[in-house]
């Protein structure tokens, strides 16, 4: 009997420890940090570890060029990936590149989330940066954090952007911070104000505005932003602007003095010709590429190739049956009465077999 309660006792003992060791290991999966990061402190960047606040910190410090590209998909987001870009933006600018609108106004929080869990599935290396859409962050600072803690917790971002230099604006921002989300301020011309700016009109074009540009610049700095994007404004102001700050400027439209560039992707490659999007491309965007010819060209030839019946031909068709099941599957429809079909199945099997 002793020997019996024994061996139940380190059986149970067993199981526990077991089951202790594998639920600790399940609350390790279910971590969002790398297992190695968590348990094995620090470890020093490379080029296939995911891009962090010091890692872009590091680039500054050595005057290394920071890239960043915007990003609404898996697709797009795995090509940034795969590219090495620094930091994938999930712009605003789905509203006009993805979902055809005029503005960036549109464009709901709902929607920019599809995005960003999109996004965030694909790209595995880049700092995920998420826009703060028009309408999600104005009202209050309570707005402002509980609009970024959604864009962190549901849509996968590292960080978040919003527009503007406003004093509330500054606020939002130090809130933000303080509330533990990177932020990523945005001056110049900022697309979610065109009701005031009357348009997408460049700033900074006057002194005023040019010193305007540098002011918020640094305030969004004192609010305790990683990093500021410069839009549409004149290289002279964009540099005075990077050389008085020192986090990141990242530069679009505003010249080669930034401390790193950013392009939408669909311009940059060309991906669309649509007259719509023609008259939005902005005449700063270098095009790369021009994909959406190739989309163009190849949408055409398999349209036609539909139509005259040589597309889908045997080597496109991989799915066989053998020729005994064609024969019972034949008989079986002319039971039913269905011999039309019955004809058609042997007529289609035998159209079918590749060309010896």
């Amino acid at each position: 009997m002793g020997i019996l309660s024994s061996l139940c006792k380190n059986l149970r003992t067993s199981s526990i420890k077991t089951h202790s060791n594998s639920a600790l290991s399940l609350l390790r999966r279910m971590s969002n940090v790398p297992e190695n990061t968590v348990y094995g402190g620090p470890k020093p960047q490379n080029h296939t570890q995911r891009v962090t606040l010091t890692h872009l910190r590091q680039k500054h410090k050595k005057g290394e060029p920071i890239t960043m590209v915007t990003a609404y998909d898996y697709p797009s987001a795995v090509h940034l990936d795969t590219a090495g870009i620094d930091i994938c933006l999930v712009g605003d600018s789905a509203a006009m590149v993805v979902h055809g609108h005029d503005t960036t106004l549109p464009i709901t929080v709902d929607e920019m989330l599809v995005h960003c869990r999109a996004v965030a599935r694909g790209a595995t290396r880049p700092l995920l940066v998420g826009d703060l859409p028009f309408g999600s962050y104005e009202s209050s600072t309570h707005q402002a954090v509980d609009t970024a803690v959604r864009v962190l917790k549901e849509g996968g971002m590292d960080a978040i952007k919003l527009e503007g230099g406003a004093p509330s604006r500054i606020t939002a921002a130090k809130a933000i911070v303080e509330a533990g989300i990177a932020v990523m301020g945005h001056v110049g011309l900022t697309p979610q104000a065109i009701s005031v700016l009357g348009g997408f009109r460049p700033q900074g074009r006057n002194v005023d505005s040019a010193v305007k540009v540098v002011e918020t610049s640094m305030a969004l700095q004192e609010a305790g932003c990683f990093a500021v994007v410069l839009e549409c404004v004149p290289p002279p102001v964009a540099a005075a602007a990077t050389s008085v700050l020192q986090i990141p400027t990242i530069g679009i439209g505003a010249g080669p003095f930034c401390s790193g560039q950013v392009l939408v992707y669909h311009d940059l490659l060309g991906m669309l010709q649509h007259p719509h999007h023609a008259k939005v491309t902005p005449k700063f965007c270098k095009q790369y590429a021009h994909v959406g010819d190739v989309i163009n060209k190849a949408l055409m030839e398999y349209s036609d190739e539909v139509k005259n019946g040589s597309f889908p031909g045997s080597a496109h068709s991989p799915y066989k049956i053998s020729a005994s099941d064609i024969d019972g599957f034949m008989h079986a429809l002319q039971k039913m009465g269905l011999g039309d079909a019955a004809f058609a199945a042997a007529d289609a099997a035998q159209k079918i077999e590749p060309t010896k």
